[in-house]
C-alpha cells in the first residue's frame, strides 16, 4: 500500500513540477520530460507492471492537464513502461548507463512518434525542422535532468524495497 500511495505522489509531484518549473526552466521553448524519467525509472527498476501503470496515469494526467485528446498519450506513457519494463532483469544498482540510454530511447521515440500523429497527419511534413529544433533538444534536455531526478527515484525505490522486505519478514 505504501508503494502504490507513494507512486502517486511521485506522479503528482512529476505533473506539478512538469507544468510549472519546467515551464519557466524551458530553453527556446523546449522543456525537459519529467514523466518519461518517473515512467522509465519505474519500468526499470520494478517491472512491466509498475512500468505500464506508472506510465498510464503519466500519460492520462498529461492528456487531461495538457491536450486535447485524451488517451494518446497515456497509450504512448503505457508503452514506454512496458518496453522500459523488459530491461527489469538486467537493472543494476549502481550502473547508471542503462537508465540514461533507455530515457534517451524512450524520449527519441515517444518525439517520434507525438509528430507523427499530431503533426504528420494534420499535413506538417517538415520533419527534420521538428527533429532538429524540438526532439533532439528535449532528448538532451531530459537526459541532463536524468542524472539527478534518476539518483532521487533510486533512492526512494530503495527505501521502499526495504520497507516492503520489512513487511514480509514481520508475517514469516
Amino acid at each position: 500500500m505504501r508503494r502504490k500511495v507513494t507512486m502517486l505522489v511521485l506522479i503528482l509531484v512529476s505533473i506539478i513540477l512538469q507544468s510549472t518549473v519546467c515551464q519557466m526552466i524551458a530553453i527556446a521553448s523546449v522543456k525537459p520530460n519529467l514523466l518519461i524519467i518517473l515512467t522509465v525509472a519505474f519500468g526499470l527498476m520494478r517491472g512491466k507492471k509498475d512500468g505500464m501503470v506508472t506510465g498510464f496515469l503519466c500519460g492520462l494526467l498529461t492528456d487531461l492537464f495538457f491536450e486535447s485528446v485524451i488517451g494518446f498519450n497515456a497509450l504512448l506513457y503505457l508503452w514506454v513502461g512496458y518496453f522500459s519494463g523488459y530491461f527489469y532483469r538486467i537493472f543494476y544498482d549502481d550502473d547508471i548507463k542503462t537508465p540514461i540510454f533507455l530515457i534517451s530511447i524512450s524520449d527519441f521515440a515517444y518525439g517520434i512518434l507525438q509528430y507523427c500523429f499530431m503533426f504528420l497527419l494534420r499535413g506538417r511534413i517538415h520533419f527534420f525542422y521538428y527533429l532538429r529544433r524540438i526532439i533532439i533538444p528535449e532528448v538532451i534536455y531530459t537526459l541532463l535532468l536524468t542524472i539527478i531526478c534518476y539518483q532521487i527515484l533510486y533512492h526512494i525505490n530503495k527505501r521502499l524495497s526495504l520497507t516492503d522486505k520489512r513487511s514480509v519478514d514481520s508475517f514469516v
